[in-house]
């Protein structure tokens, strides 16, 4: 019977796949997989499944999405049950939804296994809190880039909000962004970028919209990363100590 299930692989580390996610794979007669996928996630699937790789990254795409979703649809005919291992959540700019739909016009029978999604998990890693009571009241998962390779028009609508902003595949655009967020009058606010999270080669540059390009050129920061603009960003484990004490400050100047 054609199946496809779309599996969520976490952020990286190959231990924050869901249990789902490794039934998946050890039913799986094909799996397709990501470039931000780890590897090691593929010993879980039958030995005798083949293991395609069809990453994209920036730049430098395997395959055409189109080429992707005839593979799916072919070996789902010919093999049986293809497992999509996607790096993250399948359906936070993942894709998912477009291969789930082109399967679906073939009468492929489709399930989705959610994943931990490298917008939630790569902040909390590193102790960054996406919402704090009294701090924000939400928080944006934005696309740095969009489809027409522009900077998406969103990021100027979150820079006009108390919102966390988290931005993913923008680490090329960092300094358009940062334009942006400091005509908005938020050059003091904290940002990190996070690169590789939940790996062991993560690396994170941390500063504010003023001079958050020169610590990531710096701390030689680069794609797959993460970009998180807030102030719980001041509450990273580097950075408590001076909130306190800026807290403190502020408390005495009004007599507390």
């Amino acid at each position: 019977m054609p199946k496809l299930t779309l599996v969520g692989a976490g952020p990286g580390d190959e231990d924050l796949i869901t249990l789902k996610g490794i039934k998946a794979l050890k039913q799986a007669n094909v799996v397709l997989y990501d470039a931000l996928v780890n590897p090691e996630l593929l010993k879980h699937a039958p030995a005798d499944a083949p293991k395609v790789y069809v990453g994209k990254r920036a730049g430098a795409h395997h395959l055409k999405q189109e080429e992707i979703n005839k593979l799916i649809v072919d070996f789902a005919f010919s093999h049986g049950h293809v497992v999509r291992l996607k790096g993250g959540d399948s359906f936070v700019f993942g894709r998912g939804y477009e291969e789930l739909a082109y399967a679906d016009k073939f009468n492929i029978h489709t399930e989705v296994v959610p994943g931990i999604s490298s917008s939630i998990a790569v902040p909390e890693l590193q102790q960054i809190p996406l919402t704090i009571r009294g701090v924000n009241e939400s928080f944006w998962v934005i696309t740095g880039t969009t489809s027409s390779g522009e900077i998406s028009s969103d990021v100027r609508l979150a820079a006009q909000s108390n919102a966390t902003v988290i931005i993913l595949m923008g680490v090329s655009k960092l300094a358009q962004i940062s334009e942006i967020f400091a005509a908005a009058g938020k050059a003091d606010t904290a940002v990190a970028v996070i690169q590789n999270g939940s790996l062991p080669d993560e690396k994170i540059a941390l500063g504010n919209v003023h001079n958050i390009v020169e610590r990531v050129e710096t701390r030689k920061v680069e794609s797959p990363a993460i970009i998180v603009i807030g102030d719980v960003v001041n509450y990273h484990p580097a950075l408590r100590y001076t909130l306190a004490l800026q807290q403190q400050q502020e408390l005495a100047a009004v007599g507390v």
